[in-house]
Formats: structure tokens, C-alpha cells, sequence
């Protein structure tokens, strides 16, 4: 009887305001709680609180046995309350995970608020507040593909990211401007769970670097450096913008990956797998996933500018292996594009329309954004390679 009526106490309080979204990631409908902290949180972010018992005490809303004080102190916390305390002194420019973001982001969040409490002692933050970085990394070869370790250097009063091929070199093997830096968790893509793609502009095109480090703390700092400093640089570039206005331009996540076969501009060559990657309204394509430069890339503007993705192909394409086809058609030719399966198919047309629907941005009209060195809008794919 007292179990019964825990669980109902439980899942009472489930309906409070805040309570009923995951408080660490915002999965919602969380099933379980940390009776230490007094939130209500999901099964995944579950399994990472049970990594710092030290920290936390976890049980399943309704399947454990709950005492009459565990249930209490739920009751005056809460996931409002525990926010209010543990995010206090969040930055604004720090990378916050939902459940759609990476295992490592989200582990690194959760020992950031309650194990390491960086989000109440600001003199924590210091390791990405600072404005300078410096340390190793392992970074892929662009030609071998090996892993090495290399030093960088995050400086945002020289405004750049900077490696060095060998310890005690003058000049740095590359200058990445903050102006025109991303960084986005690529762990599946690389090969390691603290893999991070970090793209910059070289020659008016996109460079994308691999690197990780075996700490975890480490990587998500730099992270959130890269982010510190980019906002910093927003924050002069754009004097009149509020903070809400810049987090979203500090760091991109790419709207959709993944293989497709592509055809050239006459649409008589023959089709070829390509990985293609949608980054806002960069379509860019690459002969393998961990290339260091895009093959080419072509803008995707508005349905106001004329474009628009249709399902399949003209009646009379020819050479494609794969049988689920894509047309997307810009002010100036068509491009064809072919999927190996329908769920595939669905999944780049979703992606293609959420931008051809999204009205563009004067800035976008005339080839920048945010700092951001935009291609314009009738820019061809490159020749096909």
C-alpha cells in the first residue's frame, strides 16, 4: 500500500511544471529520478548519473521502492528548483545537449552542473572562458588518414585557431579565422566517441579537420572555447544583437548526412556515390566522408527564389544504380541526386523542403552571413569527380 501510494506521489509531482521533460537533456515523459538531486531525468541520462553515485541516487519512478522522505525531498526540488541552483552561472555561449546530441556532450554536461558544479563557481569555466587555449590533439592526416598528435592554439584576441606540425615550429601549419569556424561531435563519422569535425574557410572553401582527444573533459572544453570565441566575435561583428540572437550562429550540428548518387550538369554522365553533407543551405559533397575538401557545393535558397525538391527523376535519366531519385530544382538546371531506399529518400526530401520553406535572410542574398563566407545563390556544383 505505502509502495502504491509513493508511486502515485511520484508520478504526481511527474506533472509539475518542468518535471515533465528529462532536466539534464528534455527527452520527454522521464521515467526515472535522482532522489540526491531531486530531478526527474530520462533511462539514458539515467545510466550516466549512476556513474557519479558519488553525486547521485537513481531509481525508477515507478518500479523502485521509494521511502516517504526520498519522495518528500522530490516534492521541494524538483527540476525548476536543481536548474535555479546547478545552471545558475551557465555562459550563455555554453554548448547545453539535448537527447538528439552525442553521448559525450551529454556526459560532460551532466558532470559539469552536479560533479564538477562549473555552473555555480564561475572560477570552474575558466579552461573555455579564458579567451586563449592552447594544448594537443590528435588529428587525422589529410592524405594518410593517421591520427598525430598536433598543438593548438585558440586565440581570440589574434581572432584564430591556429596547429602546428611540430612542436617547437614558428609558423603554424594552418590560420582558421574565428569569423569562419565550426565545430560540430562527429563520433560515428570518426571513428571515436570525442571525434570533433572542425571546419573553416581556406580559399573561399570549406576545410574540414578530424580531431579528438582521450579525455572527455578536454575535447568538450574546446568545444566550448571555440564557442566562447566565436560569441565574443559575434558579439562585436553584431553590437545591437541579444544573446538569443547569436547562440544559434556559434556552432552548427549538419541538418543530414549521408550517401547518395549524383550525375553532372548534363545529366548524361553516368551516376556516382557520393557523401553528401547539409550544412544550413550548403549542399556540399565529398568522395569520401573524411575527405578534407568538399568536391563542390551548391546553394539552397527559398521557394521564393524559385527553388524547389521534387520526388523522383526525369522520365528519361539514365545510369543511376539506385532506384529512389531526387530532383532539385534551382533558378538555373536541375540537379539529380538517387538513394539506395525509400526511408533514405524521405529523409533528404524532409531535409531539403525544412530549408527551400525557411524565407532567406538579406544577408543571405548577398552571400554572407553572420561573418559566415556564403557562396552566392546560382553558384554551381563543381565538376563532377
Amino acid at each position: 500500500m505505502a509502495k502504491e501510494r509513493s508511486r502515485k506521489a511520484l508520478v504526481e509531482l511527474l506533472q509539475r511544471p518542468g518535471n515533465a521533460a528529462c532536466a539534464d537533456c528534455a527527452a520527454p515523459d522521464p521515467d526515472w529520478a535522482s532522489h540526491s538531486l531531486g530531478i526527474f531525468i530520462c533511462l539514458n541520462c539515467s545510466g550516466i548519473h549512476r556513474n557519479i553515485p558519488q553525486v547521485s541516487k537513481v531509481k525508477s519512478v515507478r518500479l523502485d521502492d521509494w521511502d516517504d522522505a526520498q519522495v518528500e525531498f522530490m516534492a521541494s526540488n524538483g527540476n525548476n528548483v536543481a536548474k535555479a541552483k546547478y545552471e545558475s552561472k551557465m555562459p550563455p555561449f555554453y554548448y547545453k545537449p539535448t537527447f538528439l546530441d552525442c553521448q559525450l556532450l551529454r556526459e560532460q554536461w551532466i558532470r559539469a552542473k552536479y560533479e564538477r558544479k562549473e555552473f555555480i563557481h564561475s572560477e570552474k569555466q575558466e579552461p573555455y572562458s579564458a579567451g586563449y587555449r592552447e594544448g594537443f590533439l590528435w588529428k587525422r592526416g589529410r592524405d594518410n588518414g593517421q591520427f598525430l598528435s598536433r598543438k593548438f592554439v585558440l586565440s581570440e584576441r589574434e581572432g584564430a585557431l591556429k596547429y602546428f606540425n611540430k612542436n617547437d615550429a614558428k609558423e603554424p601549419k594552418a590560420i582558421m579565422k574565428i569569423e569562419h569556424l565550426n565545430a560540430t561531435f562527429q563520433p560515428a563519422k570518426i571513428g571515436n566517441p570525442h571525434g570533433l569535425q572542425i571546419t573553416y574557410l581556406k580559399d573561399n572553401s570549406t576545410r574540414n579537420i578530424f580531431v579528438y582527444h582521450e579525455d572527455g573533459k578536454e575535447i568538450v572544453d574546446w568545444f566550448n572555447a571555440i564557442r566562447a570565441a566565436r560569441f565574443h566575435y559575434l558579439q562585436v561583428a553584431f553590437p545591437g544583437a541579444s544573446d538569443i540572437d547569436l547562440v544559434p550562429k556559434l556552432s552548427r550540428n549538419y541538418l543530414k548526412e549521408g550517401y547518395m548518387e549524383k550525375t553532372g550538369p548534363k545529366q548524361t554522365e553516368g551516376f556516382k556515390k557520393r557523401w553528401f553533407t547539409m550544412d544550413d543551405r550548403r549542399l556540399m559533397y565529398f568522395k569520401d566522408p573524411l575527405d578534407a575538401f568538399a568536391r563542390g557545393e551548391v546553394f539552397i535558397g527559398s521557394k521564393e527564389n524559385s527553388y524547389k525538391v521534387l520526388e523522383g527523376l526525369p522520365p528519361s535519366t539514365q545510369g543511376n544504380h539506385w532506384q529512389h531519385g531526387i530532383t532539385i530544382v534551382t533558378p538555373d538546371r536541375k540537379f539529380l541526386f538517387a538513394c539506395e531506399t525509400e526511408d533514405d529518400q524521405l529523409e533528404w526530401i524532409t531535409t531539403f523542403q525544412k530549408v527551400i520553406s525557411r524565407p532567406m535572410l538579406p544577408q543571405e542574398y548577398a552571400g554572407v552571413f553572420a561573418g559566415e563566407g556564403w557562396r552566392s545563390a546560382s553558384a554551381p556544383l563543381f565538376p563532377v569527380r
